[in-house]
């Protein structure tokens, strides 16, 4: 018998830490079960006499049958499947706890399946910008007397704010033309400039650029970490983000930004120590999913480090929620635990207990509000349970 052995070897793929703009490639390979194959062929030659006749013939029937039935009564008989003894799993075995990045959701699959209409379903859900604050039961190494919040939990910004006398808010928000182009070109820039993505087969670029896919990198261009695209070499003052520098100027006119001022002066919301991580979330959209409540890393550097989200909604002229995170407002400061990893989120989980309908703040998207920024500390947040955007962004 000839015996075969298949070998399943799955691509590599790519592990991102949540917070940082390194990034970091992880080769995952996996072996199949060895499967053994049975390949047909001749059997061993037996010796023969060399009878001949009906005697013979006779003779070497009956020699066969005697032969077979004595080598069927010494082998030992089969157990059925039903009578064999299974295998117990190992009571002792370590439970792993699933990680999940905070931009995912802990939801089971049951729970997401059904589909439905978004609009319809968000017709139903108030914005509740003006929601109470919520009150935190205390950690185990919270203060005696924790910080109340007194200033804004939420703040707004406008393209216009950021970019004045262009136009931008309007522009952005009436043409899904521009919008998908500022996407597109600004996730490619990233995709070509992350040192994680070099060396990348054009088959995986496409891959990971095709817009309903999330993508991370660092938004920092001036003084940033990236490298120079495949063929090109990076110089003294060498624009980073040359497809999004092309998309604005052929928007905006002349008097547009560069890419590079595009990024830096968003990021530039994000306070004295950023993290410099960037991410282009789209989820879970056309389902219903529960609220999944955590903080980011539950830090705010020097104070003043924030959260920047820019929004880009689905179709023109909206307004209305679903494009950006849900947030709940706490009445105070809730920094991650001593000895909390950095920049790995604090989860909450669901918070059922939680009057949802009270404190849940869904941030409404409009035309002069494309941009949401808020600290870690003042807020948890969720995935909106019911999505309708193209995507957003989280700057940090």
């Amino acid at each position: 018998r000839l015996t075969a052995v298949a070998l399943l070897v799955v691509p590599s793929s790519i592990a991102f830490s949540p917070a940082s703009p390194h990034l970091q490639t992880r080769q995952c390979i996996f072996s199949s079960r060895l499967v053994p194959l049975l390949a047909a062929g001749p059997k061993e030659d037996q010796p023969s006499t060399s009878t001949t006749g009906p005697r013979s013939e006779s003779r070497r029937r009956s020699s066969s049958s005697s032969s077979s039935s004595r080598s069927r009564s010494q082998r030992p008989e089969r157990r059925s499947a039903s009578t064999r003894p299974r295998r117990r799993a190992p009571t002792n075995a370590p439970a792993v706890a699933i990680k999940r990045a905070p931009h995912q959701f802990d939801h089971t699959k049951a729970e997401a399946r059904p589909f439905i209409d978004a609009q319809t379903e968000l017709a139903k859900q108030p914005s509740n910008e003006d929601a109470p604050p919520y009150t935190l039961p205390p950690s185990s190494s919270s203060s005696s007397s924790p910080k109340e919040i007194t200033h804004s939990h939420i703040q707004f910004k406008s393209l216009d704010d950021m970019f004045p006398n262009l136009a931008f808010s309007q522009k952005f928000a009436s043409s899904k033309t521009f919008r998908n182009e500022l996407r597109s070109s600004m996730r490619e820039d990233i995709f070509d400039t992350t040192p994680a993505y070099a060396g990348m087969s054009d088959k995986a670029r496409k891959m990971l650029l095709l817009p309903d896919s999330s993508l991370q990198g660092s938004w920092k261009c001036h003084n940033g970490g990236w490298v120079a695209p495949v063929g090109k070499e990076k110089k003294e003052g060498a624009v980073r983000m040359n497809k999004l520098t092309k998309v604005l100027q052929s928007h905006l006119g002349p008097n547009a930004p560069t890419g590079d001022e595009f990024m830096d002066t968003i990021g530039s919301l994000c306070g004295s120590k950023p993290s410099t991580h960037w991410i282009d979330i789209v989820g879970v959209l056309d389902r219903r999913i529960p609220h999944s409540w955590h903080q980011d890393t539950g830090m705010s550097m020097n104070g003043d480090t924030y959260t920047v989200l820019l929004g880009f909604p689905p179709v023109d002229e909206y307004d209305g929620i679903g494009v950006f995170s849900h947030l709940v407002k706490l009445k105070e400061e809730r920094w991650a635990e001593e000895g909390h990893v950095m920049n790995e989120p604090v989860l909450y989980g669901r918070m059922e207990e939680m009057e949802e309908e009270m404190y849940v703040v869904r941030p409404r998207w409009a035309e002069g509000r494309e941009l949401v920024m808020y600290r870690d500390v003042d807020v948890l947040h969720s995935s909106p349970d019911v999505a309708y955007r193209a995507s957003v962004m989280r700057f940090m």
